[in-house]
């Protein structure tokens, strides 16, 4: 039996991993409603049927216009099944050279745009009883890098905010998967990043070297578009869809030290956090209430090989 077609809202439909997930849900005869801060970059899509896409200008950095955009898209198309928040770009650049202009944007553009977003098109998931969020991040959400502080400090800040949504919208039938894709080849690095004014204080550090990469076009690239996109609505449309997607064996690698290195560092900590507990009057220390994840577990934070209380 044929599944039913879905209605997806994508943000950043213009170029890149966007514009690659409309293709993707147009051939898969899906209705797509795609926006874009230039709607007119969308005019050469060619959906199969008239009624399949819906367009619409969207900057993610205007909170009214995102609410208005997503009212008008349910409105015209009856429904949204799935919410894909892909806009976004890179800041590149040592921290210290980045101006509080580039900083505000990067925000407004990674951070709390998903999040006016999210607040946005939850009331119409409520309402019709489910449907899921997924959010473009990065590997970069779950390691830093040099050259990139303020784009890592939007992801990680994007990885804890749908994080924490997860847990409060399964109840609703809401699902929530956030996307951390390795390099790519899109526009990322072309017209969709800002570069920092280069300080000679950071003149031969890797954060100068990865902002002349950038500028030259030299960064190499693992991940295949199509294949990222295709990967992305498949899961997107599991049944029970993971709270995270890694894309790419960059990103499978990258994320692995990242993860690895900070427990292997938590567990030579373990001594100090334990000796800041309060006491009991027996001397014996007072076990702490465990923390229970977005899926209502207790192991849903912990990590293979991290040893647990008895």
């Amino acid at each position: 039996m044929t599944a039913p077609a879905r209605t997806w809202l994508v943000t950043g439909s213009a170029a890149g991993l966007g514009r690659a997930l409309v293709t993707e849900l147009l051939a898969r005869g899906e209705t797509v409603a795609a926006t874009a801060r230039d709607p007119r970059a969308l005019a050469d899509l060619r959906p199969p049927s008239a009624q399949a896409l819906w367009t619409a200008r969207l900057d993610v950095t205007d909170p009214e216009q995102i609410r208005q955009v997503v009212d008008d898209a349910a409105r015209a198309l009856g429904r949204i099944d799935v919410v894909i928040s892909n806009a976004g770009y890179a800041l590149v650049g040592a921290a210290e050279e980045a101006g509080r202009d580039q900083i505000d944007r990067q925000i407004r553009t990674n951070l709390t745009g998903p999040i006016h977003l999210a607040q946005a098109v939850l009331p119409h998931l409520r309402a019709q009883g489910g449907g899921r969020i997924v959010q473009i991040s990065s590997m970069a959400g779950q390691r830093g890098s040099p050259g990139t502080a303020v784009y890592c400090a939007t992801k990680w800040g994007v990885e804890g905010f749908f994080e924490s949504l997860a847990a409060e919208v399964k109840g609703f039938g809401i699902g929530v998967t956030i996307v951390e894709p390795g390099t790519v080849s899109t526009g990322f690095f072309g017209r969709s990043k800002e570069v920092t004014t280069a300080s000679p204080a950071y003149a031969g550090t890797p954060a100068a070297i990865l902002r002349r990469r950038a500028e030259d076009g030299r960064l190499s690239c693992r991940g295949d578009l199509a294949k990222m996109a295709d990967a992305i609505v498949d899961v997107a449309t599991r049944p029970r869809a993971p709270l995270r997607l890694a894309l790419g064996s960059d990103a499978y690698a990258t994320i692995r030290r990242g993860l690895t290195a900070r427990l292997a560092e938590l567990e030579d900590q373990k001594q100090i956090a334990f000796s800041t507990d309060l006491n009991g009057d027996d001397g014996s220390t007072t076990p702490s209430t465990p923390h229970r994840g977005p899926e209502g577990s207790e192991d849903a934070h912990r990590r293979p090989g991290a040893r647990q209380p008895r």
